[in-house]
């Protein structure tokens, strides 16, 4: 097929190293992309969030199927004017984007649909979330209402700093304070053609900047494939109570949702409850999901966008585990330095390079942003794995970059 993928980052990276390793002869096109995904398949200099863009580019190029990575583009209706277009998209309209877009559409939807999810009180002023931040209790939880880039959450102990975080959101639109749900936390891939439901691997990711979880909330740091300790019946039951009624709700409201519903979950000690909704894949943990997926990325993709899904068996896996961890600029999350250099690439082995902020500059890689690169390993165990990556790791440099040393830990033991 002929293929465009919107995005810039090391999940768009995954996601074409997953579809060229189909080696089906696909012509992929990535808009805008990075130095890395410009090494492997051709790039356009376009603006993914423009719908009229990137409908005229996919028309005049025989595009066959678009696949869009960020919210951005989702929550900005380019789904909707492909589809409009009669283009084969992989990712929700902007209605059923809003499920990532705004939180408390997700909460109305959750409380609709009936599916198990924390308390939670939208409040467009301080007062209100005063309230809400006393009512709760600690450890408090704060988001953003609309997207923020992994930025808008904070989960902290210190009502100050809750208080401080709801303030500063407040200022660009309302937030929501959140019941505290302790637990294991699981991130749950599940493929939708608006109809049909098939999941993909359950990962988990670090959210936290430092090990052991200190530190602000960041896009994510690491991630691994798959969950050891999850019980038997998981995947299942999670279709079952969350992703079906949620998808029914939304094409209830002629919302239908077409893409990847991306379910974050937390095991708790009363059962299963949904932290969050977002509409795409996430990152890091499509990294280490989509590098032991057998089944060929490109057919589950085109089946969702055609609504076919209900045709393909579930999606099969290795047994193969997979560890990520992000190497980041420093400053991050709330400073990053970029425009330095990246050397030592070219003698790293045993791993995948997943670029997520780099550019070439006359010959040398050079960071752009605050996550920079995904190095993903495969194992036949975590500890495997672990090596690779950390070994790797140890070779790349990135004056002043740092990244996470636990990932995966717990599980290699």
């Amino acid at each position: 097929m002929r293929i465009l993928v919107l995005g810039s980052g090391a999940r768009e990276h995954a996601i074409i190293t997953s579809l060229l390793s189909e080696n089906a002869g696909h012509e992929i096109t990535a808009a805008p992309g990075n130095a890395g995904i410009a090494a492997v398949v051709d790039t356009v200099a376009l603006d993914p969030t423009r719908g009229d863009v990137v409908s005229a580019y996919a028309l005049d190029n025989d595009i066959e199927l678009v696949v869009i990575g960020p919210e951005a583009p989702l929550v900005a209706g380019v789904a909707d004017a492909l589809r409009q277009r009669g283009i084969a998209v992989f990712g929700p309209g902007k209605a059923a984007a809003a499920l990532e877009g705004s939180k408390t559409f997700a909460k109305r939807i959750m409380d609709d649909a009936g599916v198990p999810t924390g308390r939670a009180t939208r409040a467009g002023t301080i007062d209100e979330a005063l309230e809400a931040i006393d009512e709760y209790g600690a450890p408090y939880v704060i988001k953003a209402d609309g997207l923020a880039a992994g930025k808008g959450v904070l989960v902290t102990p210190d009502r100050d700093a809750a208080v401080a975080h709801a303030d500063y959101w407040l200022a660009q639109g309302a937030v929501l304070v959140e019941e505290y749900l302790a637990g294991q936390e699981v991130s749950l891939f599940l493929l939708s053609d608006g109809h049909t439901v098939l999941p993909l691997s359950p990962a988990q990711d670090y959210k936290r900047v430092f090990d052991g979880d200190e530190g602000p909330n960041t896009g994510g740091m690491g991630a691994y494939s798959p969950l050891p300790w999850l019980p038997d019946g998981f995947v299942d039951e999670v279709i079952d109570t969350i992703a079906i009624p949620t998808i029914r709700q939304l094409a209830s409201e002629r919302t239908p949702f077409i893409g990847l519903l991306y379910c974050g979950l937390i095991v708790t000690s009363k059962g299963i409850r949904v932290i969050e909704f977002n509409a795409r894949f996430g990152d890091p943990e499509t990294q280490v999901v989509l590098p032991r997926l057998v089944t060929p990325l490109s057919g589950l993709l085109f089946a969702a966008a055609t609504g076919e899904l209900a045709s393909h068996p579930r999606p099969e896996f290795s047994d193969d585990v997979a560890v990520t961890v992000v190497l980041a600029s420093e400053g991050y999350p709330e400073d990053p330095i970029t425009g330095r250099p990246i050397t030592g690439l070219d003698t790293v082995h045993d791993v995948s390079i997943a670029h997520a902020a780099t550019a070439l500059v006359d010959g040398q890689y050079v960071a752009t942003g605050g996550r920079v690169l995904s190095v993903v390993g495969l194992g036949t165990d975590f500890a495997d794995a672990r090596r690779k990556v950390y070994t790797a790791l140890e070779s790349i440099h990135l004056e002043g970059a740092h990244y996470r040393t636990d990932i995966a830990e717990r599980v290699a033991l």
